[in-house]
C-alpha cells in the first residue's frame, strides 16, 4: 500500500513505496558538544545511526514549517531512533500482536466516510439518520464550513457518477437554501455565487457573528488589559475564539500574501492568549456527552474547512482490524487498558500504569540530568517489563529498585508499543500536515481543532503526558532537559508507533524528523490552549439545541391531545414563569443539592462571577465537606445540555446568551 503526497498533500503515515514522492526538509545536525558527551557516556549512538547526508545540506526543497528547528541540533532525535532500533525490546507477546496496517479509502469511500462523522450521512443515504438533524447542522454553518461540506458532497455525486451507483447524492444548491420567514427555507436552489449569502457567517441566528455581548467578550485579553493597554506584538498573538478559524485564515490569505517569521529558540516561539470571554472558557471536559457530540461533528467540518482553505489535501487512513492483546499492560489498546484499569480505580481517564510511572519518576526528582534522553540499559528495561506485567496489578512491584532512567525507558516505550498509535490512525497524518499552515497561529488552531477530535482515551493520555513533559521542562537547569530537548526526543516514540519504522525509508524517515519534533514542540508549549472549545463552536451547538427544542415542542403540541397531558403542560409554564420573575427582578436562583440551604436567589451585578456564587454557598456555616476545588456551577438546560462553568465567568453576561439556563452546584464531573 503507498501513499502519494503530492505538493500540498499530507506526508504518510502507513506503508509507503514510492519514496521519490515525500519532499525531503533541509536539517541541520552539526553535533554540539553536550550531545557529544552524552554519546560518549552512552555508547548507544552512532553517526551511522542518522541518514548518510545529515550532516550536509541535502539536495532537496526547505521547507518553511520547519525552519524553526533548523539551527538545532537533531543528534539527540536520531539518538533516540538508534536506541529504539538497537534495543528491539517488546514487552508484549508478538505471536498475540499484529503490526498496525493502514489502509487508504477508495475514492468515494472517503467522502462517505467523512460525510458519516460529521453527521451528513443523510446527504448519500436518506436511511441512515434524521435528515432533520441534518438540516439543523446545516444551518449553522459557516461560508468556509459549508464549502467544505459541499466539495466532499460534490466529490462523492462525480465518484459515484462515473461508478455507476445508484445512492441519490443532492444537488450541494438543494442542500443550503436561503432562509426563509422564521426559519422557513425556501424550496429555490441557490447559485453557488450565492451561497455565502445563505449561510449564517458565524453560527449565529443573524449572521452576523455571535450573541450581541460578543463585542464586550472580545474587547479585553486574559490577564484584563484592553486593547489601548497592548502593544502591537501581544496583539498578533492573541487567539479569536469568537470567530471560525477557517473563515479567519480565508481572510488573512485574502488581505496578506506574506508569511510569518519562526523562531528557533524556546523563548522565541509567540507568546499566544485567549481573548477574555466573559461568557467564560469552555474545556473539553465541561460539557455534556450529548452537547460534545455536536462539537465534535462542527470540529471536524471547521478542520476539514481550515486544510482547505490553505490548500492542504487531507487523505486520511483507517486502521485495518487486528488480533491485539487484550489484557495487560503492554501493547494493549487504549480503550481495553482503561476498562481493566477502571475495575479497579473508578473513573480512571489514564491508565494505571502510565500514572504511576510518572510518579515513580517525579517522586525521584526531575533533576536527573538527560532525563528522558539518555536510555536505560536495555536489558534491565526488558526485565522491568517483564516485572510490571506480573506484578503491578498485584501492587508488589519493587518500584524502590527502578532507576530514573530505566523508569522513563519504560515510558516511552508503553507510547511505542500501544497497537495504534496515541494520535490516532485516522488523524495523525493531519497533525503532520498542520506544518504546511502557513503560520503559526493556524496551526495551532488547527491542533486545537485535532486534540478535540481525538477519542476521549487518547487524548486524556495525551493531556497528562504534556503535562508531564513540562514538569520535566520545568526543570531544564538541573536536568539539561528545554523544550526543544524533550521534543526532539520524544517525537519518534509518539509518532514512530509499532512496526511503522520498518515500513519507510531512510529518506522518508529523515523527511519526517524536523517535521514530528517540531509538532511536539507545539502540543508541550501550548497545551494549556489546546482542549479549549472555541466559542464559535459552542455558539454553532446552542443555536443547534434551540432549532432542536424548537421541533421537539412543535411535535409535542401536536401530541397533546390529553387533558391530563395539557395540565401538565400548564404546570411547566407556572414553573418556568416563577423563575423567569427572578429573572426580570434582577435575580438567578441557584439550586445547590448538597448544601443545608438548598436554592438561593442571587442578585445580579455587572461583576458577579461564577466563584462568587460558589463562595456564597461555601460561607454558610454547615457548608458541605467537599473540597472547595471539587465543585462546580453548572448551565443547565436553555440552548445547552450541561456545562461546568469556568469561575471567571461572569453570570448577567451568560444569562443574557441562555435567558433560560438553570443554575446547579454540585460536584465536578471531571
Amino acid at each position: 500500500m503507498s501513499r502519494i503526497q503530492d505538493a500540498q498533500g499530507v506526508v504518510l503515515t502507513g506503508y509507503i513505496s514510492n519514496s521519490e514522492a515525500l519532499p525531503t526538509p533541509c536539517i541541520n545536525c552539526n553535533d554540539n558538544a553536550e550531545a557529544s558527551a552524552t554519546s560518549r557516556r552512552t555508547g548507544h549512538y552512532s553517526v551511522q545511526g542518522r541518514p548518510k547526508n545529515a550532516s550536509a545540506k541535502p539536495p532537496y526543497n526547505r521547507w518553511n514549517s520547519q525552519d524553526s528547528l533548523d539551527e538545532l541540533s537533531m543528534d539527540d532525535y536520531w539518538m533516540e531512533v538508534e536506541n529504539i532500533h538497537q534495543s528491539g525490546v517488546q514487552c508484549s507477546d508478538p505471536e498475540q500482536q499484529e503490526e498496525v496496517q493502514l489502509k487508504v479509502a477508495d475514492e468515494g469511500e472517503q467522502e462517505e466516510a467523512w460525510l458519516t462523522e460529521a453527521g451528513l450521512a443523510t446527504l448519500f443515504d436518506e436511511s441512515a439518520s434524521d435528515p432533520e438533524d441534518s438540516m439543523v447542522l446545516l444551518s449553522t454553518l459557516t461560508r468556509t464550513q459549508a464549502a467544505a461540506v459541499e466539495r466532499r458532497v460534490e466529490t462523492l455525486r462525480q465518484t459515484l457518477r462515473k461508478k455507476n451507483k445508484q445512492y441519490h447524492v443532492p444537488d450541494v444548491r438543494d442542500i443550503f437554501k436561503p432562509p426563509g420567514p422564521q426559519g422557513a427555507t425556501v424550496s429555490t436552489p441557490i447559485s453557488e455565487e450565492k451561497l455565502e449569502e445563505a449561510v449564517p457567517e458565524q453560527g449565529s441566528e443573524n449572521g452576523k457573528g455571535d450573541v450581541a455581548s460578543a463585542g464586550k467578550e472580545s474587547s479585553v485579553c486574559k490577564n484584563g488589559e484592553g486593547p489601548a493597554d497592548r502593544g502591537v506584538a501581544e496583539l498578533d498573538t492573541a487567539l479569536n475564539l469568537d470567530v471560525s478559524f477557517s473563515e479567519q485564515a480565508l481572510s488573512s490569505r485574502e488581505g496578506s500574501k506574506g508569511t510569518e517569521a519562526q523562531g528557533d529558540a524556546d523563548d522565541k516561539l509567540p507568546n499566544f492568549k485567549l481573548l477574555r470571554d466573559k461568557t467564560g472558557t469552555t474545556k473539553v471536559w465541561d460539557l455534556s456527552p450529548q452537547d460534545m457530540k455536536m462539537v465534535r461533528r462542527l470540529v471536524l467540518i471547521e478542520m476539514t474547512a481550515l486544510f482547505d482553505t490553505a490548500g492542504v489535501d487531507l487523505k486520511t487512513h483507517k486502521a485495518v482490524k487486528l488480533k491485539v492483546k487484550e489484557y495487560g499492560l503492554f501493547g494493549v489498546p487504549l480503550p481495553n487498558l482503561l476498562e481493566q484499569d477502571q475495575r479497579r480505580m473508578p473513573g480512571a481517564k489514564v491508565p494505571l500504569i502510565l500514572q504511576r510511572l510518572i510518579c515513580h519518576i517525579e517522586e525521584e526528582g526531575l533533576h536527573t540530568e538527560g532525563l528522558l534522553r539518555i536510555p536505560g540499559a536495555a536489558t534491565r528495561v526488558k526485565a522491568v517489563c517483564q516485572e510490571l506485567e506480573a506484578r503491578f496489578y498485584e501492587g508488589t512491584f519493587p518500584w524502590e529498585s527502578l532507576k530514573q532512567h530505566d523508569a522513563a525507558s519504560v515510558l516511552k516505550l508503553f507510547i511505542r508499543e500501544l497497537p495504534h498509535p496515541l494520535l490516532t490512525v485516522e488523524y495523525l497524518s493531519a497533525f503532520i500536515a498542520v506544518l504546511k499552515l502557513p503560520n503559526k497561529k493556524q496551526q495551532l488552531q488547527a491542533l486545537n481543532l485535532l486534540v478535540l477530535l481525538l477519542p476521549e482515551s487518547s487524548r486524556d493520555t495525551l493531556k497528562a503526558l504534556m503535562e508531564f513533559f513540562q514538569r520535566v521542562i520545568d526543570h531544564k537547569e538541573q536536568n539539561k532537559m528545554t523544550l526543544n530537548n524533550v521534543a526532539v526526543v520524544m517525537a519518534p516514540n509518539i509518532f514512530m508507533f509499532k512496526g511503522f519504522r520498518s515500513k519507510i525509508s531512510e529518506q522518508q524517515e529523515f523527511a519526517m524528523a524536523t517535521e514530528t519534533a517540531n509538532i511536539v514542540r507545539l502540543l508541550i508549549r501550548y497545551q494549556n490552549l489546546l482542549w479549549t472549545i472555541p466559542k464559535f463552536i459552542m455558539n454553532q451547538v446552542r443555536k443547534q439545541n434551540m432549532e432542536n427544542q424548537k421541533k421537539s415542542r412543535d411535535r409535542a403540541v401536536r401530541k397533546l391531545l390529553k387533558k391530563m397531558a395539557y395540565d401538565r403542560e400548564k404546570s411547566e409554564k407556572h414553573e418556568k414563569n416563577a423563575a423567569e420573575t427572578d429573572v426580570t427582578q434582577g435575580f438567578i436562583r441557584v439550586q445547590a443539592p448538597q448544601f443545608s440551604k438548598v436554592s438561593m436567589a442571587i442578585q445580579l451585578t455587572e461583576e458577579l462571577q461564577a466563584s462568587d456564587i460558589l463562595a456564597r454557598f461555601l460561607s454558610q456555616d454547615s457548608a458541605p465537606s467537599v473540597k472547595r476545588e471539587e465543585l462546580c456551577l453548572y448551565e443547565t438546560g436553555g440552548n445547552i445540555k450541561e456545562r461546568c462553568l469556568d469561575e471567571e465567568t461572569y453570570m448577567k453576561d451568560l444569562l443574557e446568551l441562555n435567558p433560560s439556563a438553570e443554575w446547579v452546584i454540585k460536584s465536578a464531573q471531571h
